[in-house]
């Protein structure tokens, strides 16, 4: 397993890979898309800050990439829906930085209340610049906390420690959730013309970019302030300095840009009214030692026990409940393979946990056995896009949870149908990974063996002849399953230790009474 490591990571993230007994390469920031796309080309994981842009062209040759890590919070600096689409995992670290990305918003607070950035270039200069610098003190003062999650939150609880009145707004956060938060919530406009001062603490998105604009701008008091310490592009730069212009708003402090590093011409520098810092919200040894720590150990988790944790498309699993679903697993594989065999171009998939199942995580099993079922028929297909690879091949996918288990603690059933009818299999982890009924026949197989699938007119001779002929190629059979399907008919499962060759296959078919007989 390979790792590369872009943008400064820091190494005891990477000492936990390297004790893992994975290879890890350390690489500055790879800024150009082609060179990127070849260098993936022979690694299994990424892991990059805010360097490194991981869009699609950089992911046109990861046939072998499984993770995109990234050292921190967002993911803006990644196409998630490329990767997901590619069937890779994206996972971050949101939990490790939270207290350095509060701290810094409430330092660019203090600057900006004080002046401290103009009085110290002042002070260096040789001047004595008390004049012009009278400052504002923050207690009493109100504080709109646009974004409440775990660093919005955080800056809204240091900020009433310093006797600030603090509300806020959450684009995010549902009705019913906000009514229980502690900080009083208020809507978007309630928020601008209330506060004294706003700070935003949301991802960039569709939804969120320039969520501030010229018209948020002037809803604000006249005098108020303006901090975005979160992501580049949720404020409107060129109206930014236009309301500074005119007046309306006092000052502003920006620790992310729309375009980073910020260009030298960018007007945004000659402004006296802003501060400027260079996306430093996660800049402390501290954080970057637990986004390291924390993003290592779970990619190290997810590739070796298959839990979830910190992945932004893929469904959380837990270590105790991957190792649940875990003895399922190869089943599912195994089962999603044999389906595939079974109906080659599905239109409709039905899982149905039945049994007991209130402890069973079924997300990710039901993912794998997609996976499986469509991985043969063309690209790559993990548990990662399985599901956008079903909707976009037309593969209707359900999923039932309880129900009888029929005398099994848990039985799996699954019904695939395609344009030439529907096979049904039921199946079960009792004495191992075993399939337990064909399309309502009782048969005894494990579906990951290689299987030998048979219906024959229920006659004598049929499976001496059947024996005789496999024998004589050389091939040993391991179990024999055999069940009445009632119509005059029977089915086999013939476990065999080797693959049976189409030539043998054509051979067997001659044999008096075979129907049907194909290598599953």
């Amino acid at each position: 397993m390979r790792i590369l490591a872009c943008d400064g990571i820091h190494a005891d993230g990477l000492n936990l890979f390297k004790e893992a007994g994975y290879a890890v390469e350390v690489s500055e920031p790879i800024k150009d898309p082609q060179v990127l796309a070849d260098k993936l080309a022979d690694f299994d994981v990424i892991l990059v800050r805010s360097a490194t842009l991981v869009g699609a062209e950089a992911l046109a040759k990861a046939s072998k990439l499984k993770v995109i890590g990234r050292a921190g919070a967002g993911v803006d600096t990644i196409d998630v829906d490329a990767a997901t689409a590619r069937g890779i995992a994206v996972m971050n670290a949101p939990d490790g930085n939270t207290l350095a990305a509060a701290e810094h918003a409430i330092s660019l607070l203090f600057a900006l209340a004080r002046h401290i950035p103009r009085a110290d270039a002042g002070m260096k200069a040789g001047e004595w610049p008390k004049n012009g610098l009278t400052g504002f003190e923050l207690e009493g003062k109100k504080l709109g906390v646009i974004g409440l999650g775990r660093i919005g939150a955080t800056v809204a609880r240091k900020a009433a420690g310093i006797g600030m009145e603090v509300a806020a707004y959450d684009p995010f956060l549902p009705s019913a959730a906000a009514g229980r938060m502690s900080v009083p919530m208020k809507s978007l406009d309630e928020l601008l013309a209330w506060a004294d001062i706003i700070t935003l603490h949301i991802p960039r998105t569709k939804e969120t970019t320039n969520l501030i604009g010229e018209a948020q701008m002037r809803a604000m008091k006249k005098g108020a302030y303006l901090i975005n310490a979160a992501r580049g592009g949720l404020i409107d730069e060129e109206a930014l300095l236009k309301l500074l212009d005119e007046g309306h708003l006092a000052g502003a402090a920006l620790d992310t840009f729309v375009t980073e590093p910020l260009q030298k011409e960018s007007p945004l520098r000659n402004n006296a009214k802003l501060i400027l810092t260079p996306h430093l919200g996660a800049s402390t040894s501290e954080a970057q030692q637990a986004v390291s720590t924390i993003l290592a150990r779970q990619i190290i988790d997810f590739l070796k026990t298959g839990a979830v944790a910190g992945c932004v498309n893929l469904p959380p699993l837990t270590a105790e409940a991957a190792r649940e679903v875990g003895p399922w697993m190869p089943l599912m594989t195994a089962l999603g393979k044999l389906s595939a065999r079974l109906v080659p171009a599905p239109t409709k998939l039905q899982i149905t946990y039945a049994g007991r199942t209130e402890a069973l995580d079924t997300r990710p099993l039901s993912r794998l056995l997609v996976a499986a079922l469509l991985g043969s028929a063309s690209g790559r297909v993990t548990p990662v896009n399985a599901l956008h690879e079903a909707a976009a091949r037309g593969l209707e996918v359900s999923e039932t949870l309880g129900g009888d288990g029929d005398g099994f603690d848990r039985l799996l059933r699954i019904r695939v149908e395609g344009e030439n009818g529907a096979r049904e299999i039921e199946a079960t982890l009792h004495r191992g990974p075993r399939v337990v009924r064909l399309d309502g026949v009782e048969l005894d197989f494990d579906p990951g063996a290689h299987i030998l699938l048979m219906r024959n007119e229920d006659v004598p001779g049929v499976i001496g002849h059947i024996g005789s002929q496999l024998g004589a190629a050389g091939i040993n059979i391991i179990n024999f399953s055999l069940g009445a399907n009632g119509d005059g008919q029977a089915v086999a499962a013939i476990t065999v230790d080797r693959p049976v060759s189409e030539q043998q296959l054509v051979g067997l078919r001659t044999v008096p009474g075979i129907v049907a007989l194909a290598m599953v």
